[in-house]
């Protein structure tokens, strides 16, 4: 990649989150991640699960709850040193470890028990590939939404955050 970091802005009616992505410690997982956003995936899809205290999931399924189809699964980059702290941007996932595809997380605060744990078999971690350098206020904000359940998921908010716009940014 031309651009070790490059920026994403995901644009919702809350506002704008203005991510930097790491291609130098996460470059399977940010060039996976670039191809979503190239490809438009992203818009129309909302952030589906949110828990205060904790994160925002969004990227993969639409306001009616249904999962828009993905390209194949890529490898866990967990043990690359980043770490699940507030404002970092990691992949969601199956149990597989090696099951993301489209879908991701911005932690709310700092999930340390999410990160890569050798040598134990279990702690795979999730993949931080990323961080919000603008617009943690919106994220924040999305955290204050009353959610419930909908379509057999649970806490997702109630008036719908849904992702208007996805593109790269120059810093």
């Amino acid at each position: 990649m031309s651009n070790p970091q490059p920026r994403v802005a995901l644009t919702t009616r809350l506002g704008t989150i203005t991510l930097e992505l790491n291609a130098e410690k996460a470059p399977a997982t940010v060039a996976n991640f670039l191809a979503y956003v190239d490809s438009g995936h992203f818009v129309g899809t909302t952030f589906h699960r949110v828990i205060p205290g904790f994160m925002a999931q969004g990227g993969g399924m639409t306001a009616d709850m249904e999962q828009k189809k993905t390209m194949p699964p890529i490898a866990n980059e967990a043990d690359n040193g980043l770490k699940n702290v507030r404002g970092s941007i990691a992949m969601a996932r199956t149990g597989d470890p090696h099951s993301a595809t489209s879908q991701f997380f911005i932690n709310l605060k700092d999930n340390g028990f999410l990160d890569f744990t050798a040598p134990n078999p279990q702690g795979y971690g999730y993949a931080v590939f990323g961080q919000v350098v603008d617009g943690m206020a919106v994220v924040d904000a999305m955290a204050t939404l009353p959610t419930g359940r909908r379509n057999g998921h649970s806490d997702v908010p109630a008036e719908d955050v849904i992702i208007t716009a996805a593109e790269r940014v120059t810093a």
